[in-house]
């Protein structure tokens, strides 16, 4: 039951990723425990999550007692056993699935048995890890979309296992958390990433074919298809890295010659230009602040 979700913890949380998830559990009311095995990572994060809130006050977005009451229901971590307190456990570590399942093993080691596993992963398969966890109904995927605290969707897919409670829990989570869910079936990319993926792969072959340069590629898109941001300033929030990754999940099970990682994104990935969290990608970056921030 939906009551019964009280205190969520964010494994990854010293990420981006991870870090805007967390904002949304701790806006919404959950005390939030933010998880992850370096110190450093946290500190950052709590430090960018300090600013987006701080900018958020000067727009009039939220008010200063709010602000302070948001930032009291986040805590941090670098303990795997602190999150025995959680109800809801959502992982967004490295996209690897013998990463996600030793974590969820260890979780299904210290957690309480009704609590509830949930994965961001958009390549890998829910249902593959699930079977690490040791409580398979338990485990039930939830896709935010970056920037997590500004974007509101939320794809939920079950795995083959996963039971209707889970399931509906999870979904009444994401409600409650003022979020948007939509239900998919668990193969790689879901719904967004299946039809973003190649359509951004079509981006970085314009600009490596020299079309026009990022800035005019995005600004193009962003004014005739009104969208709020350009797709190579999108690679560059996920993460050229992650683009790759995605590429490499879709490509063996399509075959569409779209969904291929660009020669051009392999090179800038092998250069070190992964986007924003490397300050560098199609555009230069301040990386002490958070996107909204």
């Amino acid at each position: 039951m939906i009551s019964s979700i009280k205190t969520v913890a964010v494994c990854g949380a010293g990420g981006t990723m991870g870090a805007g998830i967390a904002i949304v559990a701790a806006r919404a009311g959950f005390s939030t425990i933010c998880f992850d095995t370096a110190t450093a990572s946290l500190d950052r994060a709590a430090k960018q999550t300090e600013g987006f809130f701080a900018k958020s006050v000067e727009r009039g977005k939220i008010s200063a007692p709010d602000k302070d009451a948001v930032m009291a229901r986040l805590s941090r971590t670098t303990k795997l056993d602190d999150l025995a307190a959680a109800d809801l456990v959502i992982e967004a570590v490295f996209e690897d699935l013998s990463v996600k399942k030793d974590l969820l093993g260890k979780l299904g080691k210290v957690c309480p048995e009704p609590t509830i596993f949930a994965s961001n992963t958009s390549t890998l398969s829910i249902t593959e890890i699930a079977s690490g966890s040791g409580r398979d109904d338990r485990v039930v995927g939830l896709h935010f979309c970056l920037p997590a605290q500004l974007m509101k969707l939320i794809e939920v897919s079950p795995g083959i296992n996963t039971s209707d409670a889970t399931l509906n829990a999870a979904w009444a989570w994401c409600e409650a958390a003022g979020q948007l869910p939509v239900k998919t079936q668990d193969k790689p990319g879901f719904i967004l990433n299946a039809l973003l993926v190649p359509f951004n792969n079509d981006a970085i072959r314009a600009v490596e074919a020299g079309v026009a340069s990022p800035a005019d590629v995005d600004t193009a898109i962003k004014l005739a298809l009104g969208y709020k941001m350009g797709p190579l300033e999108l690679i560059d929030l996920v993460g050229l890295d992650t683009q790759v990754r995605l590429c490499e999940a879709f490509y063996p099970v399509t075959l569409d010659p779209r969904a291929a990682a660009p020669p051009l994104l392999t090179r800038m990935v092998a250069a070190g230009r992964l986007g924003r969290k490397s300050g560098r990608g199609f555009y230069a970056y301040d990386t002490g602040k958070m996107f909204g921030g």
